[in-house]
């Protein structure tokens, strides 16, 4: 099962307040364990809001919303996506990582979508077009 593990932004990631070297050593070696493990596929940190853009869709019709965003506690700071056999394992995973913000913070888990999860609407003919995308990423 895969888990994108979320960081929740705070008022300091969103000020663009990097992490001191302590914090950078502990998720270095958090990460690390991770890997080692085979729990970890991807993670990275995610610059604030105020660089960033959104688009909003309406039928046809596309808007660009420029950041920064208002709802700091709706926001992302960051991410990892984890590779395990329950949610149970994932939840274990996170209570092990070192606190991730300074201050008090909140990681949010959401399962990722797997093939099965889409019933009969996924056409055999839609699963080998996953397929040869997922072998072109690599």
């Amino acid at each position: 099962m895969r888990f994108m593990v979320m960081v929740k932004a705070t008022e300091e990631s969103e000020a663009g307040i990097m992490p001191n070297e302590e914090l950078l050593t502990a998720m270095g070696a958090y990460n690390e364990e991770l890997v080692k493990a085979g729990v970890m596929l991807a993670g990275e940190g995610l610059h604030p809001s105020s660089k960033g853009a959104r688009v909003r869709f309406s039928g046809t019709d596309r808007s660009v919303i420029d950041g920064p965003f208002s709802e700091t506690k709706e926001l992302v700071a960051g991410f990892w996506l984890f590779d395990v056999k329950s949610v149970e394992e994932c939840l274990e995973w996170v209570k092990r990582c070192p606190n991730p913000m300074t201050g008090p913070s909140e990681i949010e888990i959401r399962q990722v979508f797997e093939v099965d999860d889409f019933g009969d609407s996924f056409t055999p003919e839609l699963q080998e077009q996953e397929r040869r995308l997922k072998e072109q990423l690599g």
